[in-house]
């Protein structure tokens, strides 16, 4: 499966890098701005949330906004990597399929 694109990044180094580090999944997939609309939400609702929670909250229910951002974060990122490799094996696999039967398609 030879391809001029070259092959992305693992969707699975991407998830993990999104769960350690906020924005640095979107940041290894090539889309910073995205990741750093992320972070600017994920401030801004923890920074909500814990203006109008009430003050026996836990530190989670304190900032869930933020927290609920975070997740949302971590999910496209993996999506979007995910997507990008299915993507790229598909059209591997039809160049492939392409170069060794010598059918193209019609015109």
């Amino acid at each position: 499966m030879t391809s001029s694109i070259p092959a992305p990044t693992n969707p699975y180094l991407v998830l993990g890098a999104a769960i350690v580090l906020p924005a640095s999944g979107h940041v290894i997939l090539g889309v910073p701005v995205r990741g750093l609309q992320f972070l600017f939400f994920m401030v801004i609702l923890a920074w909500v949330t814990a203006k109008i929670a009430p003050p026996d909250a836990s530190f989670v229910g304190r900032h869930a906004g933020g927290f609920l951002i975070y997740a949302l974060s971590i999910l496209d990122a993996y999506k979007t990597a995910r997507i990008r490799t299915v993507k790229w094996v598909h059209n591997a696999r039809r160049d492939g399929d392409n170069a060794q039967s010598g059918i193209g398609p019609h015109t």
